[in-house]
């Protein structure tokens, strides 16, 4: 079983990670790329410091856990010798007085349900990534724990001596754990946790009722819309590619990177796969945070990644106060990316915000000046459209020119034009379409080995790339055009592994990849159904769900041999194939009833 197998709760302002025993073994404060006060899933400075935040059973004999219907409620059910009981947490977040109400505050709700079950509560957070214990000091419902910069406050209403000394004891009653901020209650802890328990509920089945789902693979297209959403930062509209840090996209690779930022590209993505759940308010939320990244840029050179506060400078750091997944380092704290030239990025704002042009649901739609400013974006666009770069794969040591780079530059003119022409502005619309069918010839042209009979990775390159198989996501060619069928036919026989199907052929910093990455895999399901294939797209789908783990949720990479999970974790990438590739394959509601 991979230690990825792990309960996702938040409630879009911070995220903690469950182990399957009920261990909090994750969670980052105030926010997604904030201080993990619980990591040990990245591992301790000593067995005995912690970093974790565990209810353990006494002679456990079997765990069940699952989430509460729609929602993002976990719930875990632990069986011992002498009783049973359950495990109920999450992250408080609803509409309480006409706004958003999600506090950075975890909930845990512990009731017996059989028998007489002997408990122990251990809470161990750490600071500055494990390298500062806490300073405790004590209340007659509280304990503190204190570090250099944040001061969390533990309320409960169970004996707090036996918190302070992990005593076991039987519980008899139900005990309430409310984690957060320095704060006390405004009113009593079992009134506040059942109330807090009872309107997220509520907040979730009613997000969930409103998503225009398929009619086929509903729950995982639900758990897929509910962990994104999970994603997504609520103060300021940014979405982070993961929640953690470092976890080792293969044993022992050193392919360790800090995905809790805002990747233009993955969010582009993201809104795209919600937007066809009808979740649109995520559009409009990201559309405010892109127009100030927009306005930052005033159309000078753009960056691949951004903090989820607008931070610019995301520089890199190996912390050694933390050994690393499963001892696999290093931990890395930020993103060399942020430096990177990456000109995939124009497409992937404009292709991120086109939509909000069209839509006449929106509650504050984007204006002529917004699209103004866009038109920034897409002359820069047409600047790199055929220069090297680091590419969507980010490498750090070469510079080529990208084919899905000079792609999603085409992308950004031909959708400018489109909003263009929307928007009656006939002479922007002419232009637009003039400079994307330029920057299509070129990749045409340069982009096709006449050698491998595909399209490669570089312009007058030769290797093969998954990447390329985006010229059908982004409408650059009809999936029957015989160059897209022969390269998809070319792209199986080199990277496909099975259902799976690997980054590129060629050896990057690295070396070759040796885990097959969940995204590729799925843009073969969506090029396959799309070119009439559909029954092997099925197949090859089915096969992926498999790979996800018992709470429906999938990381970045799987190893094809042992079907195990790597890579940070929840991947943003691989929830938004779950809901692409069920919205494409699945039958109609009309055909099924």
């Amino acid at each position: 079983m991979s230690d990825l197998d792990l309960g996702v709760v938040g409630n879009c302002a911070f995220a903690a990670l469950v182990d399957r025993d009920a261990r909090v073994v994750w969670c980052c404060l105030p926010r997604f790329d904030g201080d993990p006060v619980f990591h040990s899933l990245l591992g301790a400075p000593q067995e005995a410091d912690g970093g974790f935040f565990a209810i353990d059973l006494e002679d456990c004999v079997n765990v069940e856990q699952s989430y509460s219907g729609n929602t993002a409620v976990l719930e875990t059910t632990l069986h011992g010798k002498q009783g049973a009981f359950r495990v109920t947490d999450f992250a408080p977040r609803f509409w309480w007085r006409d706004r958003l109400f999600y506090p950075h505050t975890l909930v845990r709700r512990l009731a017996p349900i059989a028998g007489s079950p002997r408990i122990r509560i251990r809470v161990r957070p750490r600071f500055d990534y494990g390298a500062t214990a806490p300073v405790l000091t004590y209340g007659s419902h509280h304990i503190r724990y204190v570090g250099p910069n944040m001061t969390l406050r533990l309320t409960t209403n169970a004996p707090i001596d036996f918190i302070r000394d992990e005593t076991f004891f039987n519980l008899a009653n139900s005990v309430d754990l409310i984690l957060g901020p320095d704060e006390t209650l405004s009113e009593g802890i079992a009134q506040t946790a059942h109330s807090f328990e009872e309107r997220t509920r509520d907040y979730w089945r009613g997000w969930v009722h409103r998503l225009a789902i398929p009619f086929e693979w509903q729950d995982a297209v639900i758990r897929a819309a509910v962990t994104l959403k999970l994603c997504t930062y609520e103060p300021t509209g940014a979405i982070v590619a993961a929640l953690t840090t470092s976890i080792p996209e293969a044993p022992d690779s050193g392919r360790t990177w800090d995905y809790r930022f805002c990747w233009l590209r993955d969010a582009y993505f993201v809104v795209r796969a919600l937007n066809r759940l009808a979740a649109v308010r995520k559009m409009e939320n990201y559309f405010g945070w892109l127009m100030n990244i927009v306005s930052a840029t005033n159309g000078a050179q753009i960056q691949p990644v951004y903090g989820i506060g607008l931070e610019a400078d995301l520089q890199e750091r190996i912390v050694t106060s933390l050994p690393g997944y499963r001892g696999m380092g290093p931990v890395r704290v930020g993103n060399q990316a942020y430096q990177h030239h990456q000109y995939d990025s124009y497409g992937n704002v404009i292709l991120g915000v086109a939509q909000a042009f069209l839509d006449r649901r929106l509650l504050s739609p984007p204006s002529r000046m917004d699209f103004l400013h866009l038109e920034g974006m897409g002359r820069q666009a047409l600047c790199c459209c055929d220069q090297p770069d680091a590419g969507m794969w980010e490498l750090r040591s070469r510079a080529r020119v990208h084919t899905t780079s000079s792609l999603m530059c085409w992308a950004a003119a031909d959708r400018l034009a489109r909003i263009a022409e929307y928007l009656g502005e006939a002479e922007r619309c002419r232009d637009w379409k003039l400079e994307a069918e330029r920057i299509k010839q070129v990749i045409l042209d340069r982009a096709w080995s006449q050698k491998r009979q595909a399209f490669v990775e570089s312009l007058d390159g030769e290797h093969l790339d998954a990447g390329v198989l985006l010229m059908v996501e982004v409408g650059f060619l009809d999936p029957g055009d015989p160059r897209i069928i022969s390269t998809v036919k070319q792209i199986e026989a080199v990277l496909a592994r099975g259902p799976h199907v690997m980054r590129y052929e060629a050896d990057d910093d690295f070396g070759a990849p040796k885990t097959a990455f969940n995204t590729c895999s799925f843009w073969r399901i969506d090029a396959l159904a799309r070119m009439g294939r559909a029954e092997e797209a099925r197949e090859h789908f089915e096969a992926l769900l498999a790979c996800r783990n018992r709470l429906g949720v999938m990381s970045e990479d799987v190893d094809i041999q042992t079907g195990e999970s790597w890579g940070n974790y929840p991947q943003t990438y691989s929830m938004v194939g779950i809901i692409n590739g069920a919205m494409r394959l699945s039958r109609s509601w009309e055909k099924a009833i």
